[in-house]
């Protein structure tokens, strides 16, 4: 399956456009490598997303065309989410 189809019906990111555009921005890799939005994955590759400040890394677990939106999560193990920490939390 493409990469920006499995962003897509994974809900890792809600439009096909926007993932194809984020792909093409060079802020995915698959395995370790850049992938463009055509690249095919599989279960078991490894995704490294940049979300701005924010970096998402998952494990494919299945490769599915279609999957209702309470199973898409099934379709991916988060591996690491990384936010940056906000400065001058509550109690400051």
């Amino acid at each position: 399956m493409r990469l920006d189809k499995f962003l897509k019906t994974s809900r890792v990111i809600k439009r096909r456009t926007l993932a194809k555009e984020v792909c093409d921005r060079g802020q995915v890799t698959v395995n370790g490598r850049t992938a463009k939005a055509g690249a095919e994955v599989k279960p078991d590759d490894v995704l490294v997303i940049g979300f701005g400040s924010r970096t998402l890394k998952l494990r494919i677990a299945s490769v599915q065309e279609n999957v209702p939106a309470k199973m898409a999560a099934e379709l991916y193990e988060v591996l690491e989410d990384s936010r940056p920490v906000r400065s001058g939390g509550e109690f400051s």
